[in-house]
């Protein structure tokens, strides 16, 4: 009983007001239809991420005296010219780049075994040659399993190339769409809701407020980032330069671990390029200082505390929305968890709720005794009381 009790005042702190059972279901229905349709639908959420992404752009360029349609027709066309520079200039040689570092994979294993091989005689403690032959094993049987598994990687994205097309065709007419009918989307989508909403109009302003800061800025990031990372590996000479800077880029959307997962190609590639030399620890402290940089300067100048998460809640929903949605809940793993904070800092409290409530009841009162006064000054002479008549 006591248990009923606890859950039942639980409830009512959190969802005595009308407006958060809406906003549970309406969380709820976008949930399910991303769990049960998210693949189907990917080409038209990247297209709405897109659009998001440049509603930034065709604001600015209203702001510059730009009608809305000439502001959403200019912004597509330069979406459209960086999306064919990309896949003209920077994916061909990315692709390339990517092919050469698969061919060095098994030069790589060959490397660890030579070193795993050296251990027991360099630390004869800490090694023994049993350890070091069963590990000579298991990256014999890695060696083996190559060739196959490289095989089975080049299959599987033959269904893609159909995938590839689709978001060819589907992410621009969503990208052009979303920014041309974003009032009457919207309007459709308010429409469905209660005309008096105070308490989700506060919960969607939240969201949108953190996901703009955090979408805007994670572009940027990666643009800045990516660029100085390949402007340095093109000075140091490092191979892959390209490819590298596009992944380091990439990494800033999973802080911490983005940063640390990248460093092992970042550092395999300089070692077998340089081995153990001065070009090998220049190349890891200018990556070491491009990191430190880009979490202590322009991390804290493009973001606000707003969508500042702790460490926890960042590999939490990493290994939560990976699990779910594999890549993509990876990709989308700080975006998600960013929204589900703006949710629940918007979260109508009971204090809250209980204000709104009161400052309704108090616009309702207002409003009753205005109507009132109103009936009363049209009423005609004659049908005032006797009393009112005499004076």
């Amino acid at each position: 009983m006591r248990f009923l009790e606890i859950i039942g005042g639980w409830i009512n702190r959190h969802f005595s007001h009308e407006e958060a059972i809406y906003l549970v279901v309406f969380l709820a229905i976008c949930f399910l239809l991303i769990m049960t349709l998210g693949r189907v639908l990917a080409p038209v959420l990247t297209g709405l991420v897109l659009a998001f992404l440049l509603q930034g752009l065709v604001n600015a360029l209203k702001r510059l005296g730009m009608g809305q349609s000439l502001a959403v027709y200019l912004t597509f066309i330069l979406f459209l010219g960086a999306a064919a520079a990309l896949t003209v200039f920077l994916l061909p040689l990315v692709w390339r780049q990517l092919i050469a570092l698969v061919n060095l994979l098994p030069q790589v294993l060959v490397e660890l075994q030579n070193i795993i091989r050296d251990l027991p005689e360099s630390y004869p403690r800490l090694v023994s040659e049993e350890q070091a032959d069963a590990w000579l094993q298991v990256l014999d049987n890695e060696l083996r399993g190559f060739s196959r598994t490289l095989l089975e990687g080049v299959l599987g994205q033959v269904p893609s190339l159909v995938g590839m097309a689709i978001y060819l065709v589907l992410v621009p007419l969503s990208v052009f769409f979303f920014l041309k009918d974003r009032a009457l989307l919207m309007g459709m989508l308010t429409s469905l809701l209660p005309t008096e909403r105070p308490l989700l109009d506060r919960v969607g302003l939240e969201m949108n407020d953190q996901l703009a800061n955090y979408v805007r800025g994670k572009f940027i990031e990666i643009v800045i980032v990516g660029a100085v990372t390949y402007i340095t590996f093109v000075i140091l000479g490092l191979n892959y330069a390209a490819l590298l800077a596009l992944l380091v880029g990439l990494s800033v959307l999973i802080p911490f671990i983005g940063a640390a997962v990248v460093t092992i190609p970042v550092a395999m590639v300089g070692y077998l390029q340089w081995g153990w030399s001065p070009d090998f620890i220049y190349l890891m402290l200018a990556y070491l200082i491009i990191q430190a940089l880009d979490g202590n300067v322009l991390v804290p100048l493009l973001f606000s505390e707003a969508v500042d998460l702790h460490p926890v809640a960042i590999i939490v929903a990493v290994l939560a929305f990976g699990g779910l949605w594999g890549f993509w809940g990876v990709f989308f793993a700080i975006p998600l968890a960013t929204l589900i904070k703006a949710v629940f800092n918007a979260w109508p409290r009971e204090s809250e709720v209980a204000a709104v409530q009161a400052a309704a009841e108090a616009q309702a009162l207002a409003d009753a005794e205005a109507r009132a006064i109103m009936e009363m000054e049209a009423r005609p002479a004659e049908e005032l009381p006797e009393t009112a008549t005499k004076r």
